[in-house]
């Protein structure tokens, strides 16, 4: 599972930093999905190898601006490029009406379909290649988590149960491991009996604004990478009040470690946080609040930085 981030600033963008969106892709599967769209978001797509036309679905996690703004230029790019197959968007079912004033004031059309699947009563969305579980989450307007586990996972032979059952190696096997059913002594053998999975799947949770991280620790096993707003320190937090709906770097890096979750994924930064760390404030105090309270693998997130989800589960940053 492969991450790139198209932005990591929150409520308006800054000269290092474009608002939220995130690209997810698979290693072996055509095509990626979108994790919200802040304005300019395709503009930081053409510094990547995705384009609009292999975009496989559109994830927003709430209809605020800075997550979803970008959403109408990029849809209608993808109109440009030759897009014409249908693309899902799975969000707050608000977005069906103000997507529609926006073709209809701008007298725009799409030669693709844009289904809706409105997040608030969807439990579950798949596509084959991946499952995507949604969590209810806390914030001024409804937001919500995308949880992603991939499906198809690389399979290995149960050589110890072919053993047990006195079936000996030879073609018979590397039939099997190809997925082909086989026949010993009269016997059919199912490739599907004989194939374990290599490993536990990837799992991953993608979060939209949210202030009480506690709402996510029924949906934590399994899952290696937790990526969660910082919006600010918890002094500042403190200042500005609950209203606005926002986590603390100590807050969720608190609840990591405490629901054992093995990688941290900070992004969504206040612009007020300087991106040159010998400034102040910068984000050197939103990763230090975050590492005094968090001892895995912590990470804070740069436009266009690329990480990469292993299959025993540790979170890399790619150069």
């Amino acid at each position: 599972m492969n991450l790139q981030f198209l932005g990591t600033s929150a409520g308006m963008p800054t000269r290092e930093r474009n608002l939220s969106g995130l690209a997810l892709s698979l290693e072996n599967e055509r095509g990626w999905y979108l994790i919200d769209c802040g304005e300019g978001t395709q503009h930081r797509l053409l510094q990547t190898p995705f384009s609009a036309r292999s975009l496989k679905a559109v994830f927003i996690t709430h209809a605020h601006g800075d997550h979803c703004y970008g959403l109408p230029g990029l849809l209608a790019s993808a109109a440009m490029g030759g897009r014409t197959v249908p693309l899902p968007i799975i969000g707050p079912a608000a977005l069906a009406d103000w997507l529609a004033v926006t073709w209809r004031c701008s007298g725009a059309s799409l030669p693709f379909a844009t289904p809706l699947v409105a997040v608030e009563a969807l439990p579950e969305w798949s596509d084959g290649a991946v499952q995507v579980s949604t969590l209810a989450l806390s914030h001024r307007l409804p937001s919500f988590a995308f949880r992603f586990t991939e499906l198809g996972r690389e399979t290995r032979l149960d050589t110890a149960r072919l053993e047990a059952e006195g079936i000996p190696q030879g073609p018979l096997w590397g039939q099997l491991q190809a997925g082909r059913d086989g026949e010993y002594a009269g016997r059919l053998l199912r490739a599907a009996d004989y194939l374990v999975a290599a490993g536990a799947p990837r799992r991953l949770i993608v979060c939209g604004d949210n202030d009480r991280p506690e709402l996510l620790a029924p949906h934590c096993a399994g899952v290696q990478v937790l990526v969660h707003e910082a919006t600010y320190t918890l002094e500042q937090a403190a200042r500005v009040g609950p209203e606005v709906g926002h986590c603390a770097a100590g807050s969720i890096a608190a609840f990591a470690q405490a629901a054992g979750l093995p990688n941290l994924l900070l992004t969504h930064f206040s612009p007020r946080y300087q991106s040159d760390r010998c400034r102040t404030p910068s984000v050197a105090d939103l990763e230090a609040e975050a590492a005094a309270r968090y001892r895995g693998r912590l990470f804070l997130a740069e436009d266009l930085a690329r990480y990469r989800l292993e299959r025993s589960g540790l979170l890399q940053l790619l150069a």
